[in-house]
């Protein structure tokens, strides 16, 4: 039994291990990397193994950088089970279809500027007036959009046909999505399943987001067992919603030949869990008083609910001024609703707090969703104060984009930061920018952030709440291995960018373990005990 590290390798994107036997090839999740748009448009679209030969997938969660290449496995071949927990299955019934849905977009907005710069070229060529250069530029974007702003994909597709120009193709599309979906086998934890001839898997809480899990494969071999555990991502310890990591595994499950595990703030400390809350009521109050906004970029599948489970809260107690609170993401409504249909996996907090008192956690009367895109523009426009939770995470995409646009340059407004932002991000520039300005005391012309084509004034506060995260930090992290019960032979780390790894795995062993951090492609042999 071996193990070859592909994706989420000294980078945090883009998990892709395989889990080979003398039988079976066994890949642990598929994920899309995420980041610059033409580095990852390459290695998105390569798959490093044959998916006519994977005989199943455990998937740890469903986040797009462990799921989101799911749909080009099965379009290339593969017809096996993918194998995750119930909640994780109900999720990525959005979650594919609306990663589908991006990777259409953005293959039409790239074929749009192919077509529209190959238009102005040839119209160049015939006009040497800068005024005529400029109103055929105007009349070329009319002739490419239909309805004043939608791309016209029929008169695109014929100027990239006619010129012979290459044409950038969607990584999957909705059909793959849906494909990809009848494949999915959702379980509860702590239930064994078999996943390949004398391989099996057992699901425990890994209290990152709700369904997610670790791990434990197991495979029997003459008169041998080989055990590899996969944390996925681990979570944190006393946070709302979600159940702690599991520590408490049974004896067959304790002896770990290799533990897989992630390393997204190796060598970090995160906020105290505790404080985020009252973090959270002062950066509103705060923006309240200087009648401004609080613009939330927010990972729909999460950290949206974990807000408003927080905001619902501070509301009912009432610490907080009565303003509107908004999700503008038809994708964190749309899991927001899968939350609510999964209590069977809340903590005994959520239970007390709101399922005894006959509430929802997730909705309270200050609360919207925004549905419609007239709505939504619309509050864009809004400088009344209020909180906004918008997708995406990282400020990548979406229509957080567009309320940055319409509030950064705002001083009385908050760019609130409570989550991960990855190099090479919107949202990393901003974070780093803002942070930089603050800590300088706002003095001088603010900084200038480059988005959709324009440059805008970062004028808007930018705080980050590390309280938030959905990873565990470096101590967390040590916590779970010295408080489980595992017995742990040898740790492959993982889901780290290069220096976190490598500092975590340093921490690691000078804790008594034996640490390696595995790059891209190392195959590293899985040592068994007699059974």
């Amino acid at each position: 039994m071996h193990i070859t590290f592909y994706g989420a390798v000294r980078e945090v994107t883009g998990s892709f291990h395989v889990v080979a036997t003398d039988e079976d090839n066994l890949v642990l999740d598929c994920g899309l990397f995420q980041g610059r748009r033409k580095q990852t448009a390459e290695k998105n679209r390569i798959l490093p193994i044959d998916p006519a030969i994977v005989t199943n997938v455990i998937l740890s969660h469903a986040h797009i950088d462990h799921s989101g290449r799911l749909p080009l496995l099965t379009r290339n071949g593969f017809s096996g089970r993918i194998i995750c927990t119930r909640v994780t299955r109900d999720a990525c019934n959005y979650l594919l279809p609306d990663a589908a849905h991006i990777q259409q977009s953005d293959a039409n907005y790239l074929n749009y500027k192919t077509a529209r710069a190959a238009l102005h070229k040839m119209e160049n060529t015939h006009n040497h007036s800068k005024r005529g250069k400029k109103r055929k530029s105007r009349k070329t974007k009319i002739a490419l959009k239909t309805e004043g702003h939608k791309l016209d994909l029929e008169a695109i597709d014929k100027v990239i046909s006619s010129l012979r120009l290459e044409k950038v193709e969607p990584l999957y599309t909705a059909a793959d999505a849906a494909d990809a979906l009848e494949l999915f086998d959702g379980l509860p934890y702590r239930t064994t399943v078999t996943v390949g001839e004398n391989l099996t898997c057992t699901f425990y809480e890994a209290g990152h987001i709700l369904g997610s899990a670790i791990s434990i494969i197991q495979y029997q071999q003459n008169g041998q067992t080989y055990t590899i555990g996969y944390t996925g991502d681990l979570g944190r310890f006393t946070k709302p919603i979600l159940r702690d990591p599991a520590l408490d595994f049974p004896p067959e499950h304790r002896k770990i030949d290799l533990l897989i595990m992630e390393s997204t703030y190796g060598n970090r400390s995160h906020e105290p869990v505790g404080d985020m809350r009252a973090k959270l009521k002062q950066v509103v109050a705060d923006t309240y008083q200087r009648g401004g906004c609080v613009v939330i970029p927010a990972f729909a599948y999460g950290r949206t609910q974990e807000l408003l489970y927080v905001l619902h809260d501070l509301f009912d107690n009432g610490e907080l001024p009565r303003i509107p609170v908004y999700v503008d993401s038809p994708l964190a409504t749309n899991i927001t609703r899968v939350f609510g249909e999964h209590p069977e996996v809340y903590d005994q907090e959520t239970h007390q707090t709101f399922l005894e008192k006959g509430k929802n956690p997730f909705r309270f009367d200050r609360l919207h969703f925004v549905e419609s895109v007239e709505e939504s523009m619309a509050l864009m426009r809004d400088t009344r104060p209020h909180i906004v939770l918008s997708a995406s995470g990282m400020c990548e995409a979406g229509r957080i984009l567009h309320h940055l646009r319409y509030k950064i340059h705002d001083e009385r407004n908050t760019i609130l930061i409570v989550g991960y932002m990855a190099n090479h991000t919107l949202g990393r520039r901003i974070l780093e920018l803002g942070t930089k300005w603050e800590e300088e005391g706002r003095k001088g012309k603010p900084p200038l952030v480059r988005f959709l084509n324009k440059e805008y004034p970062l004028n808007a506060h930018v705080i980050q709440i590390g309280g938030f995260s959905a990873h565990g930090d470096k101590d967390e992290m040590l916590r779970f291995l010295k408080e489980s019960n595992l017995e742990i032979s040898k740790l492959a780390v993982v889901h780290g960018e290069e220096e976190q790894s490598l500092a975590f795995a340093r921490l690691l062993n000078q804790n008594g373990y034996q640490a390696m951090v595995p790059r891209y492609g190392q195959t590293i042999p899985v040592t068994g005990r007699k059974a």
